[in-house]
């Protein structure tokens, strides 16, 4: 597949920062002994929703920023330290369980819903994806990038969607350790695009030439 810099560059960032892997053994761990039926409803019930919110903070993301009075630049070094601790949670911390917390777990497993609360957020679209989104479209400049990267959005939303639905499979294939491997990896990929997106937002402030 031959895609811009650009775009590769965005595919990274929103893969690793929405992290498919990650969420699939969270969604196998919440849904053990759900019928096959209803895994897939919840899957495609929350990548919807999670979708919806990441698209929102796309179009919308600039105009907030603007009524907010929050300079572009700002938003970089604000993004990046985000999307650094991000970074750090995937690289030291156990693969797939950064993005909730134990209460948030707790409550999952209780009857009820959980297509909104935790699986669309915070665990698809959490504040590093949507930091991400919003810093992603705030680069581009040409209508053919914002497509690209509305793109790459649903790409990563897709894939995402097919790791929750083969997670018990994704789980018993890749297993605890190919599973730790894929979430430090990741991490620290993510770590490295954070940091750029600090540099860019100081650039772009002048105090860094």
């Amino acid at each position: 597949m031959h895609l811009p810099m650009g775009l590769w560059s965005s595919l990274a960032t929103l893969f690793v920062a929405i992290g498919p892997v990650e969420t699939a053994a969270v969604f196998a761990s919440l849904t053990s002994g759900i019928h096959k039926a209803d895994r897939i409803s919840l899957a495609t019930r929350s990548v919807l929703i999670a979708g919806g919110m990441l698209l929102l903070f796309a179009i919308g993301g600039n105009a907030a920023l603007s009524l907010l009075h929050i300079s572009f630049s700002a938003f970089q070094v604000a993004g990046g330290i985000l999307l650094f601790l991000q970074a750090l949670a995937l690289t030291f911390a156990n693969p797939g369980l950064s993005s909730i917390s134990e209460a948030e777990q707790r409550d999952a497993k209780r009857p009820g819903d959980i297509a909104v609360l935790p699986l669309a957020f915070p665990l698809i679209a959490g504040p590093g994806s949507l930091s991400a989104i919003v810093l992603l479209m705030s680069r581009a400049d040409r209508q053919v990038e914002v497509v690209g990267i509305l793109a790459v959005l649903v790409l990563c939303l897709a894939i995402t969607f097919l790791a929750m639905i083969a997670s018990e499979r994704l789980e018993r294939w890749l297993g605890e350790t190919g599973a730790d491997v894929v979430g430090r990896v990741s991490g620290v990929l993510l770590a490295a695009l954070a940091v750029q997106f600090v540099f860019d937002g100081l650039r772009q402030s002048g105090l860094v030439h």
